[in-house]
């Protein structure tokens, strides 16, 4: 369910795994999944099916504000986001806010 926050070694882990296990996840729909398929096709996201082209879908699908993100290579990273708003306004779809942790606390 959460198999990049429990892969790997990271500081605090447990805790950070306890405090979303109980939250409600966003439906990934065949529409969903073919939003990946144009991600990877564009070549905007790489070629993984539940990784940064899954995030993104999910988060613009159900029109989410913030998409959340350590990420600065494929998904907050400035050079990315014309791109990615190009792309789903062909969609005709929403989309989020990209930030990173600090810049959503305005560090």
């Amino acid at each position: 369910m959460f198999y990049e926050l429990e892969s790997g070694e990271h500081p605090n882990k447990e805790d950070k795994v306890a405090l979303i296990e109980d939250r409600a996840l966003l439906e990934i729909t065949d529409d969903v999944r073919e939003i990946v398929e144009v991600y990877i096709a564009h070549y905007l996201m790489p070629r993984d099916e539940l990784g940064d082209a899954l995030h993104l879908a999910v988060a613009s699908y159900h029109k989410m504000d913030y998409l959340l993100t350590w990420n600065c290579n494929h998904l907050a990273n400035a050079n990315k986001r014309r791109h990615i708003r190009s792309i789903n306004e062909r969609l005709r779809m929403h989309t989020p806010e990209i930030l990173t942790p600090l810049e959503l606390m305005g560090s």
